[in-house]
C-alpha cells in the first residue's frame, strides 16, 4: 500500500511468520515523484520522497526493519519507474533481497507515465523492462501484475514475466464487482507457468488463504487486512 507499507508497519509484521515483507510502492524517478505529488493532492496515500533522497530513504527503512526485528526473513521493495535504471540501483543497496517491478497501480497519473498497470497493455515494453532489470539486478526480481485489466491477456502476460527471467510473480486477483479474489485466474496462470506465483486480494481470513493457496497460488500477500501490526489469522495454519 503506497504511503503506508513502510520500514515501522513491515518491522511489526515480519516476525509473525511472514517470510517476505514489502515496502512500497516508491515512485523513483522525476517523473513518477511529480506524478505521486498529483496524487497526494488529491487526497490519496503517498510516499513523498524527493528524487535526490529515495536511496537513503529505501536504505533507513530496510534498516529498520532488518535492526529492530529477530527476523531472518526476506526485504522486498515495490517500485514504480519510467525507466529500468532506477530499480537497478535500488537492487544494489544492501539489504534489498527481491526488487519488485510495479506493472499494478491504476493510479492516472502513474498509467498516463505508461508506468504501472500500462505496461500489462504494452507485453513487448513489460518483456524489455524486466529483462533489463532482470539482466542488471543484484537482488531477485518480482513483477506485480493487476488480474482483470481491460484489454489485456493476462496469460499472455504471465509468460512474458516468466520468460524475462522473474523469479516470483505477483498477482492481485482482484474481481471487479466481488468482494472476494478470482481465484480462478490464479489457477490459469499456475496451470500455464512455472514461476513462484504470489496471490494477493482480499487475504483476511483462514479461508481465503486456504483458498488462494488451492487455487495454485505458491504464497500468500497481504495488506489492507493488517491493521497495527495484528494479523487476523495463524499463519501457520495455512
Amino acid at each position: 500500500m503506497a504511503g503506508i507499507t513502510n520500514g515501522r508497519f513491515c518491522s511489526k509484521l515480519a516476525p509473525k511468520g511472514f517470510d517476505m515483507v514489502t515496502i512500497g510502492g516508491y515512485n523513483a524517478d522525476k517523473k513518477t515523484i511529480n506524478a505521486g505529488n498529483m496524487i497526494i493532492r488529491r487526497g490519496r496515500a503517498e510516499f513523498n520522497v524527493p528524487e535526490p533522497e529515495i536511496i537513503n530513504h529505501i536504505n533507513q527503512q530496510i534498516n529498520i526493519i532488518k535492526d529492530q526485528t529477530d527476523w531472518n526473513g526476506i526485504v522486498s521493495v515495490n517500485i514504480r519507474a519510467t525507466t529500468p535504471q532506477p530499480i537497478i540501483e535500488i537492487s544494489k543497496l544492501k539489504g534489498v533481497d527481491v526488487v519488485e517491478i510495479n506493472a499494478h497501480c491504476q493510479q492516472p497519473e502513474i498509467v498516463d507515465l505508461k508506468c504501472g498497470q500500462a505496461l500489462l497493455m504494452e507485453p513487448n515494453l513489460l518483456n524489455k523492462f524486466t529483462k533489463e532489470v532482470v539482466k542488471k539486478s543484484a537482488s531477485k526480481v518480482s513483477v506485480k501484475i493487476r488480474a482483470n485489466t481491460p484489454n489485456t491477456d493476462i496469460i499472455t502476460i504471465s509468460r512474458i514475466v516468466e520468460d524475462a527471467g522473474a523469479d516470483f510473480l505477483h498477482v492481485d486477483a482482484v474481481k471487479p464487482g466481488y468482494k472476494n479474489a478470482d481465484y480462478n485466474v490464479i489457477s490459469s496462470i499456475k496451470d500455464n507457468t512455472d514461476i513462484f506465483l504470489i496471490g494477493n486480494n482480499s487475504i483476511n481470513n483462514i479461508k481465503s488463504a486456504r483458498k488462494m493457496i488451492t487455487a495454485g497460488a505458491d504464497g500468500i500477500s497481504m495488506a489492507r487486512s493488517l491493521k497495527n501490526g495484528i494479523i487476523p489469522f495463524d499463519l501457520s495454519l495455512v
